[in-house]
């Protein structure tokens, strides 16, 4: 019992540790304890980078607010004291420090920072519509696709949390699709992820899951924290696609997943139809019972069954007769998997806005479009 409390003493001790991997800190110098936690971290933290561009953010802040005004300098200087209301530029808004980057960063508020970031949103998203999705909680399966999903989301902010989920780390064979810089080699995608959308939104709430997901704790991935309202699954694991596709239909969640070739995403409405089949059908001819028993060959027998061999791309089909001989896995492009993220995540956003999306197959096949 003593060994099973250390053990778990550690591993809270571990996940402590990683959320200061990616979690800002947050610093409204006007409280008088900021203001000392601020003054304590400029003075005791060697090398730190400091940006403070709020006049700019202030000119944004009262342009979004007055759209017909025609701003003169001077008129801005007016407006934005006037909306200082007595508070020095440098007190005001929030300030935000990135541990894992050294940087001090001095930004509007929540409240006012969203209203800056989405203004260019309105109307293709409208504020009651901005209100809904501000609500929602989405959780990420696999961080290749998955990555470039979850950051579309984050710019567009079409959730309020995010849940990420993912066991390995960035190799440099990852930097022909996954958005990030050679530094990141070695470090955990749930981070390097999380990381990137703090930095475009620090008030978007990120929760990780650095071991990935498995089927010890797919529940607590949906639940805890309140319910995910939909689940993007894009990782290799076939075991984690059918187990989450089953979860999904017990707690009534749409799944929606790309495959980064011609532009195959689908759609499976396990919020309407939970007695729907996973995938389509695609699998009704294996025994999913008996899955963790299946051999290799079998197990690509049902993956090639998901695939609906028929209907991927010659050089798709080219290339997975090459694995194991000329390469070792299936590839992906940049341009396959970042206009993959691009419509899950516009599949998502409609999703969560009560579009009446049927679930099914489509392929949005810029080859075939554009030929």
């Amino acid at each position: 019992m003593k060994e099973e409390m250390i053990a778990l003493l550690n591993n809270l001790k571990k996940q402590a540790e990683l959320i200061d991997e990616y979690t800002p800190r947050f610093f409204r110098i006007y409280k008088t304890e900021d203001f000392f936690l601020f003054k304590s971290l400029l003075e005791n933290t060697k090398g730190i980078f400091v940006y403070d561009e709020i006049s700019s953010q202030l000119k944004e802040l009262v342009k979004s607010l007055n759209p017909s005004v025609r701003f003169s300098d001077q008129l801005y200087s007016e407006y934005v004291k006037k909306h200082l209301n007595g508070f020095s530029e440098y007190e005001y808004g929030v300030w935000v420090y990135y541990p894992w980057s050294n940087r001090l960063v001095h930004i509007l508020d929540e409240e006012e920072y969203i209203q800056v970031r989405t203004n260019r949103n309105t109307y293709k998203i409208t504020p009651e519509e901005k209100s809904i999705l501000s609500t929602k909680k989405v959780g990420v399966i696999g961080l290749s696709v998955g990555q470039s999903v979850a950051l579309t989301m984050a710019m567009e902010r079409s959730f309020e949390e995010i849940r990420l989920g993912d066991f390995d780390v960035i190799e440099v064979s990852n930097l022909n699709r996954i958005r990030t810089g050679i530094h990141n080699v070695n470090v955990k995608k749930t981070i390097v992820t999380a990381r990137e959308i703090s930095e475009i939104d620090p008030f978007l709430k990120v929760t990780c899951f650095h071991d990935g997901i498995t089927n010890a704790n797919l529940n607590s991935f949906i639940e805890n924290g309140g319910q995910l309202d939909a689940i993007i699954e894009e990782c290799d694991s076939l075991d984690i696609k059918i187990n989450s596709r089953y979860a999904a239909k017990k707690y009534g969640i749409p799944v929606i997943m790309d495959t980064s070739d011609r532009g195959m995403i689908d759609i499976e409405r396990f919020d309407l139809t939970p007695d729907r089949p996973i995938f389509h059908g695609l699998l009704s001819a294996f025994d999913l019972s008996e899955l963790n028993a299946q051999d290799t060959s079998k197990r690509m027998e049902m993956i090639y069954a998901i695939l609906d061999m028929q209907r991927i791309s010659e050089r798709f089909r080219s290339s997975i007769e090459e694995i194991g001989k000329s390469i070792t896995t299936w590839p992906q492009l940049a341009s396959g998997v970042v206009a993959g993220g691009a419509n899950a995540a516009d599949v998502y956003r409609r999703l969560m806005l009560g579009d009446n999306l049927s679930s099914g197959r489509y392929y949005v096949d810029i080859e075939s479009i554009i030929s």
